[in-house]
């Protein structure tokens, strides 16, 4: 049975995607996400987020690469750049690590269920691949980026809201 926008977000799976600065992956996976969920009838309100393991970028806007990048795909990007934070182990079902550094990181943070962590390419069956972090580099990138995030988020969507 599909969840349908009159069920509640606490019958849903809640999503943290999380990278290093929150401008680049992260908050392209978390649109993706919430893109896929609306074209399927699905109310994303508080099921999917994004946030850094670092404070680089706190407040910031996505990188805009980034921003280009969705709005070429006809994608609204959404918030700005935040940290993780002790609260969201508890409030989400699912951190998403776009590499094994972030993984790594979210596992040794004290009070983090171990259960809860996830490489983001293990949700596409593609376990050994890290998401590269298109900071430095062009918008050929960024396309990889996004077409990995794409596919994990396909994914994603039909194991935790389609099922």
């Amino acid at each position: 049975m599909i969840n349908g926008p009159s069920e509640t977000s606490a019958t849903l799976s809640r999503v943290l995607f999380v990278c290093t600065g929150n401008i680049c992956r992260s908050p392209m996976a978390e649109a993706i996400l919430v893109h896929k969920l609306k074209q399927a009838g699905l109310d994303p309100t508080g099921l999917v987020d994004s946030a850094g393991t670092e404070r680089y970028h706190v407040g910031e806007l996505p990188h805009p690469r980034t921003r280009a990048l969705l709005e070429s795909k006809g994608i609204e990007w959404l918030t700005p750049a935040r940290q993780v934070r002790s609260e969201d182990f508890q409030r989400f079902d699912h951190l998403i690590a776009m590499d094994r550094g972030h993984r790594s990181e979210l596992l040794a943070w004290n009070g983090c269920d171990h259960h809860k962590v996830s490489l983001m390419m293990e949700w596409s069956q593609e376990p050994g691949l890290d998401i590269p972090d298109p900071y430095f580099g062009d918008m050929p990138g960024y396309e990889t980026v996004f077409q990995m995030c794409d596919r994990a988020c396909d994914a994603i969507l039909h194991q935790l809201f389609l099922k």
